[in-house]
């Protein structure tokens, strides 16, 4: 009797305790709510116990609002478990005749399949420079010195278009909306480098691209605003152009200010760094380089190849999620996205990889109406999803193999490990939390169409989430 009645006090203790912070969360949520920032906004935040699943607190849960880039938790989750925490993208080295004294008489192939990382600065086996290497030496373990015919690349095994519908003009020119192709390169980025006068609102000067582009014209109508402004600068690019601008202003006195683009092609960068890496190995070819986007873009046929020499993989997509999270990089988002899609399907869109994660979560369970997506990194504000459907995946997610490898990729704010999100008005945390009782919790905290600077709302959604310490 003394074992059962021990039992009960500790269940009514711990009820005690959920009751305690379900009622100051309640307080504190209230008070959050009334902030004149918030005036014209709405606010989601829904905390379960993770241990439990009991409901630790519910307001507008199931309202469907935009999460930016706490949208990156859902294409995380659902990659861990559709591709797998090993699974490596690859690049193949083919051909279609075989090589013959030296000479290889028909077509070389590069044939991307998406890898984000080809040619990224973010791992030491994945640079330009080793990628580029690691090509030239699967030629010359294979014998070629000589290549006949043309250089093809394969830039649309993935579809045509390379940015999710739903992107906004303003983002796409700009390194975080970098669109994702069968071929990647350097994370489709290059900068852009300028100088500024020491006068307000006096034209800046474009000293140079790193890496030089010399197919692509920028118009420069960037001005000088005050000292230490900061970045008000942007690019104006559509994809597979040759010409953009760009505008707004950065700050005065700045002899070397670098604001990053978007590759509006980045098979042709790639192209153009692989063609001069085969000259300084003395590997000749006839120096016609072909793309897939082009010649369908002329309404011609396409060259394939037949034969492969080799493959260039990736890391491991738990390696490659840990930067997606830690650094919030869009363009992983959308190569997981299409990665689930093409490996379901072989359909690599955008909207394919959307249907298949939406049909993952409605399968276990979750309403396909709370997942209301356009793309994989929640980069559009088309987006909508509920704070209920965010935290129900953290939940499945905390029982998984991989649940480790997502745990660490996560970031960590105001002492809290949790994925931010941040777009025009938006502002988002999800995530887990240990409170120093021992007791943890999963929650979602999404606010949208709030006034005035981000900063000052981020302190008082700190404030509210600091109950669960």
């Amino acid at each position: 009797m003394k074992q059962s009645v021990l039992i009960v006090a500790g269940c009514l203790l711990v009820a005690g305790v959920r009751a305690q912070v379900s009622s100051r969360l309640q307080t504190a949520f209230r008070q959050f709510e009334a902030d004149p920032q918030l005036k014209h906004a709405i606010s989601a935040l829904y905390v379960i116990d993770a241990k439990t699943g009991e409901v630790v607190f519910d307001k507008n849960a199931q309202a469907g609002l935009a999460p930016a880039s706490t949208q990156k938790i859902i294409t995380s989750v659902t990659a861990f478990e559709l591709l797998g925490k090993g699974y490596q993208f690859k690049t193949y080295i083919g051909y279609d005749i075989g090589v013959s004294s030296g000479e290889l008489p028909g077509n070389l192939y590069i044939e991307g399949f998406g890898d984000p990382t080809f040619g990224s600065w973010r791992w030491k086996t994945t640079t330009g420079d080793i990628v580029l290497k690691k090509i030239t030496d699967i030629l010359k373990q294979n014998g070629v010195q000589r290549i006949k015919g043309d250089i093809w690349f394969d830039d649309m095994r993935l579809g045509l278009q390379p940015v999710p519908d739903g992107w906004i003009w303003q983002d796409i020119g700009n390194y975080y909306g970098a669109g994702c192709w069968g071929l990647n390169w350097n994370e489709n980025q290059y900068n852009l480098v300028l100088r500024a006068g020491d006068v307000k609102d006096y034209p800046t000067e474009i000293i140079t691209t790193k890496p030089v582009l010399t197919e692509y014209e920028i118009s420069n109508r960037i001005r000088t605003g005050a000292a230490g402004s900061g970045d008000n600068a942007y690019i104006y690019y559509a994809p597979y152009s040759n010409r953009g601008f760009a505008t707004g202003t950065i700050p005065a006195g700045e002899k070397n200010f670098t604001i990053a683009g978007s590759l509006p092609h980045p098979a042709k960068e790639f192209a153009r760094t692989l063609a001069s890496q085969l000259k300084k190995e003395n590997i000749t070819f006839s120096n016609r380089l072909k793309f897939y986007t082009d010649s369908v873009f002329a309404s011609k046929g396409v060259r394939k190849a037949t034969l492969i020499f080799d493959s260039i993989m990736s890391p491991s997509f738990d390696t490659i999620n840990y930067w997606f999270l830690q650094k919030s990089i869009n363009l992983y988002g959308e190569a997981f996205l299409r990665q689930v899609g093409w490996v379901n399907s072989y359909d690599g869109s955008t909207k394919n990889g959307v249907e298949v994660v939406k049909n993952f979560w409605k399968q276990k369970g979750l309403d396909e109406d709370e997942l209301n997506i356009s793309d994989g990194s929640g980069l559009s504000p088309q987006n909508r999803v509920t704070a209920h459907a965010q935290v129900e995946i953290l939940k499945y997610a905390r029982n998984q193999p991989w649940f480790q490898s997502f745990y660490n990729a996560l970031p960590e704010y105001n002492n809290m490990k949790m994925k931010s999100g941040t777009i025009k008005d938006v502002k988002a945390f999800c995530g887990y939390h240990k409170a120093k009782d021992g007791k943890e919790y999963i929650f979602s905290f999404l606010v949208n169409n709030y006034n005035g600077p981000a900063s000052a709302l981020v302190n008082k959604m700190y404030t509210v989430l600091n109950v669960l310490k």
